[in-house]
Order: C-alpha cells, then structure tokens, then sequence
C-alpha cells in the first residue's frame, strides 16, 4: 500500500479514550489550518463506532466553528442522541485546546428496500481519456510562499482529473459548474464505513471552489480569503473511494461575502452514490490588505 493512503488510513483510525471520547491525530498537508475533509471524516469514523453494527450514515450536517491546530490532536467527543427501530443519530463535538472547533450531527440506517430514482449524470469523457493534472513550472512555483508550494507538490492520497482544467495562478472568468473525476491511489480493505468516511474527507476538496468559477479569483491569490462554514452531505449508496468518482459541482449563488456549492457524486456505472453542499466565505481583500 502506498504510504500516504497508508497515512490516511491510520488518520481515521482513532484512538479511543473513553466509549464515546476519542482522539484523533492532525496532519499538515500544506494547507494554513486542519484541512476541512480531515475533520469530516475523523469526525464520521467516531460517530460510525458507537453506532449499531447494522446501521450506516445516510447523511450528516456540519459546521465548522474555528481553524483547526495542525500541531495538535482532536479529541471527538459522541453523543448518543436516539438509537430507533432502524435510525440512529449522534452529535459529534471536535475539540482543540477545551474548545469546540467543529460540529456535526449524522444519522444512521439500517439497509432497507424501496423505491428508487436518481438524476442522471452529465455527460463527460471517461477518467482514463482524461490526462493526470499538470504540474506547475518552477519559475511559477519559486514566486509561492514555502507552505503554498507544499500544498500544490504534496502528492495526497487522492488522484483528481478535471473535466476542465483551470489554471488557479492565473484563472478566467467561466460559468459556475464543474466535472472532477477522482480515486484513492491504492486499494484499501472492503470496508463499507471506511469508504463513506474516505468519501467524507474527499469531499471537501473543489467543492467550494465552484464559487469562485465565474469571478475570476483563486485561493491562491493572496488577497483572496476563503474559509468552509459548513458541509452537509448525503450517502444514497453503497461505494468505493479506490474506483473512479465524478464529482459534479455547482453554485447556484455567491452574495454576502459566502458562497453556496453543491455536489452530485457519481460512480462510473453512473450511480449516484452521494450528494453534498456547502457554504463557505468568499471575500475578496484590497490588493495588499489583511482582514
């Protein structure tokens, strides 16, 4: 196994310190805080563990309430909210030095039969049509601060193909949808609530970034600040994160400083296999200026 799937994996596994207390280790992945989808999916790994064994999440809602330490452990505390018939629900709270960073509120299913529908996906080149994305020239990545350059080089444990390609130093101004096809670079166990909470880290990444399509900016700019408020996401079927993905993003509307994103992710035997949205701040700063 390939060591940063591997990394990946012992991120999700949480230390537990009490039946419903357990702590999580942070990564630097060359982003300024805890990245978003770390927090999404340790927090999904500590809810799924107190759950009955027959249930799975269906869906979760989430706000992130301050940047997360990457020097620092989360500790994840549960709350067993309800366990019904065939729902349960659990609050999570994620804590960095005695102070909630993050909520998140997920309810579990035990698999039932019924009706069933879905939105086709849109029509797009297969991942394998598609070449791997480009790395940035050197002169271009010199003129980067440190931490910046780390990001863009670190190789993570996902591969992403976008349908449409955008260079994010340099963007263009372009409608508010996007096509990205990702997958863990490696195979991992057969695990059905391993994958959702894979799915969950994954998730946070392009997601919000659809906001910025038609104004021309980046989060590479500096004067550009861009932070997730919230996350919300759906499973509608069983999957796996070590085959192609499409993400299928858009943004219905950016006002007040915040933009919304939504996501449609779809196997590729064109099943949706789930759904999310988010919102984030999008301000856009004096050339020069801090907040």
């Amino acid at each position: 196994m390939q060591t940063v799937v591997a990394e990946l994996l012992d991120l999700l596994r949480l230390e537990r310190l009490e039946d419903n207390l357990f702590r999580g280790q942070s990564r630097d992945i060359g982003t300024r805080y805890v990245f978003g989808g770390q927090v999404l999916g340790q927090a999904v790994s500590a809810a799924q563990q107190t759950a009955p064994e027959d249930r799975f999440v269906h869906s979760l809602h989430a706000y992130f309430l301050r940047a997360g330490d990457i020097s620092l452990p989360i500790v994840y505390d549960v709350d067993i909210t309800r366990d019904g018939g065939s729902f349960s629900v659990r609050r999570v709270t994620a804590i960095q030095k005695g102070k909630p960073i993050f909520v998140l509120a997920a309810s579990f299913h035990v698999d039932e039969d019924g009706a069933e529908h879905q939105l086709s996906p849109p029509e797009v080149p297969r991942p394998e049509d598609l070449p791997e994305a480009p790395d940035l020239d050197a002169e271009t990545m010199d003129q980067l601060p440190a931490k910046m350059q780390r990001w863009l080089t670190h190789k993570g444990p996902f591969e992403f193909r976008p349908v449409y390609p955008r260079n994010e130093l340099k963007p263009s101004k372009r409608p508010p949808y996007q096509q990205v096809w990702f997958r863990l670079v490696d195979r991992i166990p057969d695990d059905r609530t391993l994958h959702a909470s894979m799915l969950a880290y994954a998730s946070d990444f392009h997601l919000i970034g659809t906001t910025t399509l038609p104004h021309g900016i980046s989060y590479l700019q500096p004067n550009v600040q861009m932070a997730s408020l919230d996350h919300a996401m759906w499973f509608h079927r069983p999957l796996r994160v070590d085959d192609w993905l499409l993400y299928a993003c858009d943004s219905p509307s950016a006002q007040g400083a915040r933009g919304l994103a939504r996501g449609s992710i779809y196997d590729t035997q064109g099943r949706l296999v789930a759904s999310t949205a988010q919102e984030g701040l999008i301000r856009v700063l004096p050339e020069g200026g801090k907040d």
